[in-house]
């Protein structure tokens, strides 16, 4: 099947203002696409064609008017459904959410439709964000669209799939220990994970509250640029919103590179790493040499412990996050002969197998006699990880590694194999703890044309350098390096 024809926030903008084609048959476009494609892929789980023609009816109102546009007018973009959007089904990839309807739109869905996006869907995702493959939702798997035989990677792995399948322009996805920037390099497209603090997290389901973040998967770091601009900012909705400036992200992706140093931690680039994918990132970080910057040798001594933290962290505050789903409130409910038995039967029969196995995980952790030894030292290992990059940005402006240590894996490769699976996460984890801000971009495919993701960290709440970075790279050819 031959591609469809690519859209850019650019060239949507350019199509719009110049009358070659209207918000609403723009959106219909897209609706065509899914129509045809979703069958096979299974990106999105719900559409909202009247919100979506209604935003498209709007904007060519605007333009019939000679009115200026908002930023992303027109723009079609898919949300992962994680995020609260009102009056339109979400659903976590959840059997216990499975009518759900929120009655109010995250704040992140609120700017961008302030700025003009056209909302088409909301897209398959693993289980309340639990996973690295999109495997684990209850509505069945993604495919990834570079290789429907693979995963997409996840937990986002919808959102990536629709951006590199051409049935969203923009997506927006969640990042608790990868799960924007891992999908992104297994189907080729950058992947943005913001600090921690700069993106509120309003009206996003909590999976790991100190860890949960919400980014972008566009088709090129100009459109990241762009939507980065719109989202960041402090929202006095939620409470660890950052009140930080935001930078010019648009100016920062055209400055120069020359002169910037670029750490490169030995720690990963050791056992376990596919070759092709050393080779690739290699290759890239060679690119960036010769755009002027300065290669710089790091050590960063407690990566080995990051995957253990991870899980100890993520697991124990989700299962606090997801005690509130007992079937008193909302979502699903199972009748029961006494209360525990309805809780029980509920939670039974709402959660899949991953979110059970981390509830258990974290409530161990939690529970009394095993705090200390568990979540607390976790913690603790949190914070030595954390002043690992705080010591390595002392060094350099950047730091470069690889996404993931392989490219896609098939499908079902790795579903019985828990461990394996976490695994996947060895290079995105740490950053995550950390809390800064990431990005992987395509670096190339290997000899069976999967793609393969280079990451790049920078310093909190410089978003603006990983961008400039990225972009340079971009410019340069990187994406087919």
């Amino acid at each position: 099947m031959s591609a469809p024809t690519p859209w850019t926030v650019a060239s949507v903008r350019e199509a719009l203002t110049a009358k070659k084609i209207s918000a609403r048959e723009l959106a219909a476009e897209f609706y065509g696409r899914i129509e045809e494609r979703n069958a096979a892929l299974n990106v999105y789980l719900t559409l909202c064609h009247e919100r979506a023609n209604a935003q498209a009816d709007k904007i060519d109102a605007a333009i019939a008017q000679g009115e200026s546009l908002p930023p992303l007018a027109g723009v079609p973009i898919a949300v992962k459904d994680v995020i609260s959007t009102r009056g339109v089904r979400t659903t976590c990839g959840s059997k216990i959410l499975e009518s759900y309807v929120p009655p109010y739109d995250a704040t992140a869905v609120e700017r961008l439709e302030n700025a003009g996006a056209v909302v088409l869907g909301k897209t398959n995702c693993d289980e309340f964000a639990m996973g690295s493959s999109n495997e684990n939702s209850a509505y069945g798997v993604v495919r990834n669209p570079v290789a429907t035989d693979r995963v997409p990677g996840g937990s986002s792995g919808g959102s990536a799939a629709a951006v590199a399948a051409g049935l969203a322009v923009v997506a927006l996805g969640t990042d608790t220990g990868g799960s924007i920037r891992q999908p992104g390099s297994f189907c080729g497209i950058p992947g943005l994970m913001p600090t921690y603090g700069r993106v509120s997290r309003y009206g996003l389901v909590a999976f790991a509250s100190s860890l949960d973040k919400i980014g972008p998967f566009t088709a090129n770091i100009g459109d990241a640029a762009a939507v980065m601009a719109v989202i960041a900012g402090h929202d006095p909705n939620d409470s660890t919103s950052a009140n930080v400036p935001v930078e010019d992200y648009r100016a920062a992706i055209k400055q120069p590179v020359a002169g910037l140093r670029i750490g490169v931690p030995e720690d990963y680039f050791g056992a376990g790493l596919d070759p092709e994918v050393k080779q690739k990132v290699q290759a890239g970080i060679a690119t960036l040499e010769r755009l002027g910057c300065k290669r710089i040798p790091l050590q960063m001594p407690h990566t080995d412990y990051a995957i253990a933290a991870y899980y100890i962290i993520a697991t124990a505050e989700a299962s606090s996050n997801l005690a509130r789903y007992d079937g008193v409130r909302y979502g699903l409910r199972v009748p029961g002969s006494t209360l525990i038995d309805m809780y029980r039967k509920t939670r039974e029969t709402g959660f899949g197998p991953e979110v059970k196995r981390r509830i258990m995980l974290g409530t161990y952790a939690l529970s009394a006699g095993y705090y200390d030894a568990y979540y607390l030292r976790a913690q603790k290992v949190r914070a030595l990880i954390a002043r690992d990059f705080s010591d390595a940005f002392q060094k350099v402006d950047a730091i470069v590694t690889p996404t993931a240590p392989t490219p896609a894996f098939r499908l079902g490769e790795k579903a019985s194999d828990p461990l394996q699976m976490y695994l996947a996460d060895i290079y995105t984890v740490t950053g995550s703890l950390a809390g800064v801000p990431g990005i992987s971009v395509p670096c190339g495919t290997t000899k069976a044309g999967l793609p393969v993701g280079m990451q790049i960290f920078s310093p909190h709440f410089r978003e603006g350098s990983t961008l400039q970075i990225a972009s340079a790279f971009e410019i340069a050819g990187g994406f087919s390096a």
